[in-house]
């Protein structure tokens, strides 16, 4: 494990960049431009000594997989997987400009500095300085920058696991994002690890009327107002909370008094609980975990003020637990729509159910062992994430996936996890010199 801040500048310098390349994703083909960030990496990677290959499906949508190779074909192998294109930001809504990758009072600010570039950037510099210092793992060590993460990974790695298996393929993995420090019972650290992540089924309700007109609009079939209607439905839904391994697990390794871990694991009083637990990002962390969750968050109506709108198009992010699938999940919004039922159409654009890891493995162990070489007494405990990874398309070829990075405890786990997509990303110094630490004293323990 280094103590040198010398990586620590280059994992900076190198995420700003990052920053700065604006590889915005808003999910059309022609976004992302994520060759920008693909070349910038090779070019830092080059000379190292680690073999590179790229893969652009589409024009501009590149993905770079580095690697060094291992001297025992039958040892584990251990990918490190970041990406490169981040979520679109309004700039009037920050403090500083989301793509300036401004150094300000020890801090990297910028779209992406915590999702994910700050991992991508801190594994490629930890894979840089292996390669440098001559590191021959037994397992392979691979390094993968993929493209179009923040759009369900359909051009990158949804395509590398589909088409280039043998190159992306390993045996364990590593992605976003876990690792923020938490406070236990005990006064202890806990580290999350996220071994799973909820389902996705992005659902679009079309919901049907009859056009009229607007100054008229007195028994009128108005399909704006049936779809509000809906809306208000999912407001007032409250499925049945359900309390799966991994949240047990997580509730158990805090240590928490019984008057705070007995409600969160019982599923009859953790909604009233969530309502009233003054910890807000606590209660919709615990309320995401326990439930699947149903969010509109899009609608399109109408063609022109004076007209009765006789069609309007209604998206809905669905987000299952585990266990659940496309039939589940369809039972759940027809239950919703109830008796409008013969004036919506329900369709799914995208479907994908939950994705979790064994807990008990080789990688868990070392991860736990190389997590108290930076916080001593440190205990890591399994979590689920309500949002999405490319870890699911990895477990699908057998990997066993993770989520890991080792921050600092300079920002808040709530301040962090409010960043996600939100307004004034940005992280610190430190936290980019541990997880570039982390990175190398990992590969050192499990793959040697």
């Amino acid at each position: 494990m280094t103590t040198d801040g010398a990586l620590a500048g280059e994992a900076t310098d190198l995420l700003q960049h990052l920053i700065r390349n604006e590889c915005v994703n808003d999910g059309t083909v022609a976004s992302g431009h994520e060759h920008r960030s693909a070349d910038l990496l090779a070019t830092y990677l080059d000379g190292s000594g680690v073999e590179m290959e790229r893969f652009e499906p589409e024009p501009g949508r590149t993905s770079l997989v580095a690697k060094i190779y291992g001297s025992d074909p039958s040892a584990p192998s251990l990918t490190l997987l970041g990406h490169t294109d981040v979520v679109p930001a309004t700039g009037e809504d920050w403090r500083h400009d989301p793509f300036g990758g401004e150094l300000i009072d020890g801090e990297v600010w910028g779209r992406g500095a915590i999702d994910m570039l700050n991992l991508t950037a801190t594994m490629a510099t930890g894979l840089r300085h292996l390669a440098l210092e001559g590191f021959r793992p037994a397992g392979d060590l691979t390094y993968v920058a993929v493209a179009d993460e923040e759009a369900t990974g359909i051009h990158g790695a949804k395509w590398l696991c589909e088409h280039q298996a043998e190159v992306v393929n390993s045996d364990y993995l590593i992605t976003e994002s876990g690792g923020f420090p938490t406070r236990g019972a005990d006064g202890g650290t806990r580290l999350p690890v996220i071994v799973g992540e909820k389902g996705i089924y992005w659902c679009i309700l079309t919901v049907k009327g009859v056009p009229g007109h607007a100054s008229q609009p007195l028994r009128t079939d108005n399909a704006l107002i049936k779809a509000a209607e809906i809306v208000r439905r999912i407001d007032e839904y409250r499925p049945q909370a359900e309390m799966h391994e991994i949240w047990r697990r997580f509730v158990d390794g805090l240590g928490y008094p019984p008057e705070l871990s007995e409600p969160l694991l019982d599923p009859d009083r953790i909604d009233a609980f969530c309502e009233e637990l003054p910890r807000l990002g606590l209660a919709r962390q615990a309320h995401a975990c326990t439930h699947t969750t149903m969010a509109p968050t899009m609608m399109e109506a109408g063609s022109k003020i004076n007209v009765i709108p006789d069609r309007v198009e209604l998206q809905i992010d669905i987000r299952s637990l585990p266990g659940w699938d496309l039939v589940d999940v369809r039972a759940m919004v027809d239950e919703v729509v109830g008796d409008l039922a013969d004036d919506v159409e329900v369709t799914f654009r995208f479907a994908d159910p939950s994705s979790a890891s064994p807990i008990d493995t080789p990688l868990w162990d070392a991860l736990q062992r190389v997590s108290e070489g930076f916080y001593p007494g440190a205990k890591n405990i399994p979590f689920l994430t309500a949002g999405a990874t490319d870890a699911r398309y990895h477990r699908a070829l057998g990997s066993v996936a993770y989520g890991f990075g080792m921050h600092s405890p300079a920002i808040g786990s709530a301040e962090y996890g409010a960043m996600f997509h939100g307004i004034d990303e940005r992280v610190d110094i430190e936290t980019l010199r541990l997880s570039t630490d982390m990175w190398m004293a990992l590969a050192q323990d499990f793959l040697v």
